[in-house]
């Protein structure tokens, strides 16, 4: 049984903001490195009390020791080395790229921290969703308050415990709290503000950042699918897709939701899966001690709902238990789009699989939904993988596995429209929380060259500052689309425009001139040899070569 969480006051919370208010702007935070020196101490609290989150994640979720090392601890871990080795780069000023009419103001990007910034992390990765955007905002030289899911009380009252020991107290806070506590934080105008978890909450956040200019970062959810190509490999596609769904029983918001399948090869996907399942559990799944827990009785009930109500056919699983608030990895064949698995996000260890006709009709579906926060593509063709990447939209495009990419070094982790805005993770949470200053450092010799924008304003000042304006390209011959019959067109008819004479009249080039007519034959439909030939003969006699 979890401990029971002692809440933040509200008077604690009004102290908490002004003294971390008072710190920023100290300038305490500024050095890199101090923030150096609270990145690591982040990195020993893991560390050194490694078991005790190992024990309070089995309290909260009934999660195996090794899904916390691999999914959690070790990766936040990992992201506090980066963020140690890297923020002196990150941090550093950066020069603007180099422009010839503005290089005398020396113009540059200073990295800035954005002040005192807030965190409401959820319950399901209690720990790398909760310190993890921790690692950023101090590298960016930010105060922090962290709002903890209070779904999860074992690991938010260790957490809240630790924090004082390992980081300094004037910097970083922890509110342990529910509704009110949130209310209460959200009535303060913050440098930013991170939420992880429901749309539902998302917007209610939303509207009271609002309230206070607050710049917010949302990372929230939705139906991540998977789209199989019948010629990927079924066994590889199972045994990962299976993980994906069954690790922390679900419970991740990239988690596959439901997979997309070619009518012809449900059969075939669903036995793979089985054959996953049995190998994943041998002795079974309801007394594997390798699945995790639903967090509570609330979600336990949601899920076992839409389960009960399904119109699809339990393949395998099913089975639940709500004194241990336990449900079997479950696989659902022949759902349909009205089917109550497919009416929300699921977020525990049930997979509807849904026969569609073929990729297009996959695509058309994932298309007339909301964009997911990942989407899944398993395919040993690229012009596959690309067809579906390139026409649908999602937080993340992945090929051939999932979930990984949230630890991948280098990757943006975040959604888009209601899956979520902003990116975090490693150099990303750093930029989400900085501030991109613009600078630039005026000589007054600089006067003498565009001296003419100061008043009275006269035609020999306007004539002086003419130099200064960008020539365009060539005018397009056309803005809807026809450039190509266009151009052949006024071509044949000999109406050439001047931008385009030009072009001909330039021997340099007439490479890129081949080119563009080459392209406008094909477009017109000129396909055939012999006229080709003739174009080629035609413009070589035109431009003389």
């Amino acid at each position: 049984m979890a401990p029971e969480l002692t809440f933040t006051t509200l008077e604690e919370i009004d102290e908490i903001y002004t003294t971390l208010n008072k710190t920023f702007r100290s300038g305490k935070t500024k050095p890199i490195a101090f923030r150096k020196v609270q990145i690591l101490q982040l990195g020993y609290l893991l560390q050194d009390n490694i078991e005790r989150f190992k024990e309070a994640l089995a309290a909260d979720l009934g999660r195996p020791s090794l899904e916390s090392s691999f999914l959690e601890l070790d990766s936040t871990i990992s992201d506090c080395k980066i963020a140690y080795d890297r923020v002196d780069k990150w941090a550093r000023t950066e020069k603007a790229p180099f422009n010839i009419k503005f290089a005398a103001f020396r113009p540059a990007i200073r990295k800035e921290p954005k002040g005192v910034v807030l965190s409401i992390s959820p319950f399901n990765y209690p720990v790398w969703l909760a310190l993890g955007p921790i690692i950023g905002a101090i590298a960016a030289g930010n105060c922090v308050v962290l709002k903890p899911s209070e779904l999860s009380p074992a690991i938010s009252g260790l957490i809240a415990e630790l924090i004082p020991k390992y980081l300094d107290n004037d910097v970083v806070r922890v509110v342990l709290g529910a509704v009110p506590e949130t209310n209460k934080l959200m009535e303060y105008q913050w440098g930013h503000v991170l939420y992880t978890g429901s749309g539902r909450v998302a917007k209610l956040i939303g509207v009271a950042a609002a309230k206070t200019l607050s710049p917010i970062s949302l990372e929230l959810g939705g139906k991540s699918p998977v789209v199989i190509d019948p010629k990927c490999d079924f066994k590889i596609a199972a045994r990962r897709i299976l993980w994906g769904k069954c690790a922390n029983a679900g419970q991740t918001c990239v988690a596959p939701d439901y997979v997309l399948v070619p009518r012809s090869s449900e059969d075939a996907f669903v036995k793979a899966l089985k054959d996953a399942h049995d190998e994943f559990y041998p002795s079974g799944a309801t007394t594997t001690p390798d699945i995790s827990r639903i967090i509570n009785p609330a979600h336990f009930h949601r899920l076992k709902k839409l389960l009960d109500s399904t119109s699809g056919t339990i393949v395998f699983g099913g089975q639940t238990d709500e004194s241990r608030k336990f449900i079997a990895p479950t696989v659902v064949k022949g759902v349909k789009d009205e089917d109550s698995l497919m009416s929300e996000e699921l977020f525990g260890p049930i997979l509807p699989v849904m026969p569609v006709d073929d990729v297009d009709a996959a695509i058309a579906y994932i298309n007339a939904h909301d964009h997911p926060l990942a989407l899944y593509c398993f395919s040993p063709d690229a012009a596959f993988k690309n067809k579906v990447f390139d026409n649908t939209q999602s937080g993340s495009a992945i090929a051939n596995d999932v979930m990984i990419h949230c630890a991948t070094d280098g990757l943006p982790f975040g959604g888009i429209g209601p899956s979520g805005s902003g990116y975090h993770t490693r150099t990303f949470s750093f930029d989400m929380f900085t501030h991109l200053r613009a600078s630039l450092d005026s000589p007054g010799w600089v006067d003498n060259i565009i001296g003419g924008r100061f008043p009275p304003y006269s035609p020999g000042k306007l004539a002086s500052l003419k130099r200064f304006r960008v020539k365009l390209p060539p005018r397009p011959i056309s803005a809807n689309g026809h450039v190509r019959s266009y151009n052949i067109l006024h071509l044949e008819l000999g109406l050439l425009n001047r931008p385009f004479k030009q072009l001909i009249e330039q021997r340099r080039n007439t490479k890129w001139l081949f080119l563009l007519v080459s392209l406008a034959v094909v477009g017109v439909g000129y396909t055939r040899t012999a006229d080709v030939g003739e174009w080629v003969r035609w413009l070589k006699g035109l431009i003389k070569v």
